[in-house]
């Protein structure tokens, strides 16, 4: 039902796309250098959950009108191209801003209580349904069939490259807080070479993405 190259494609996509801070990677990052270890995980695992959310529902909504409608289809496909390309120049302009959110963060949080937030954070975030309802359809074939399934497969893999990347950032975070949180160029390189992917990522959608 899925390719493998459907899989590959679609799974460094999407890992061009969460890796970049966003909502997600500075609310795990705000809770490592704040609250530590063991609060940034149960964040990431919050928001992976939350992500999952969007996911089903986005598969069982979009996914069966693109697969009965071509032009619907290409026209979501373009549509999140243009918007990943906007997403980028934003990204690239407000890179300079990531140490003020970071230093927002503030107040004592449980375990439980940020895996809550961390839900409401992935099922809110709008860098979720972006990559779940407008670049994932470009990766599903439709000749195939079956397009909700897929696109809930495809789905999988990018929930699991988002848990791994806001792990990573939260355990890399929690271990190098001050050197970390002490520099805002050091931030600021991070949140322009990301601004940067993200156009690279929009125009490549519009370029390759499938239109059968």
């Amino acid at each position: 039902m899925v390719s493998g190259g459907q899989v590959a494609a679609f799974a460094l996509a999407s890992l061009v796309l969460i890796v970049i801070p966003g909502p997600g990677v500075l609310f795990v990052i705000g809770r490592a250098l704040a609250h530590g270890r063991g609060t940034a995980l149960a964040s990431a695992a919050g928001h992976a959950a939350g992500n999952a959310v969007v996911a089903v529902c986005v598969a069982l909504g979009v996914g069966t009108i693109v697969e009965r409608s071509a032009t619907v289809f290409t026209a979501i496909r373009l549509a999140g191209a243009v918007y990943l390309v906007w997403l980028g120049i934003q990204a690239f302009r407000r890179r300079g801003e990531l140490a003020a959110v970071l230093a927002s963060a503030a107040g004592p949080r449980g375990t439980a209580r940020s895996a809550r937030e961390g839900l409401i954070v992935g099922i809110t975030n709008p860098k979720a349904l972006i990559l779940f309802a407008a670049v994932l359809p470009g990766f599903v074939d439709r000749a195939a069939g079956h397009v909700p399934a897929q696109m809930l497969i495809l789905s999988s893999i990018a929930i699991v490259i988002g848990l791994t990347s806001d792990s990573c950032w939260a355990l890399v975070s929690s271990t190098v807080r001050s050197w970390f949180a002490s520099s805002p160029r050091r931030l600021g390189l991070v949140g322009g070479a990301g601004g940067l992917a993200i156009i690279g990522l929009g125009v490549t959608l519009v370029l390759t993405g499938r239109k059968d």
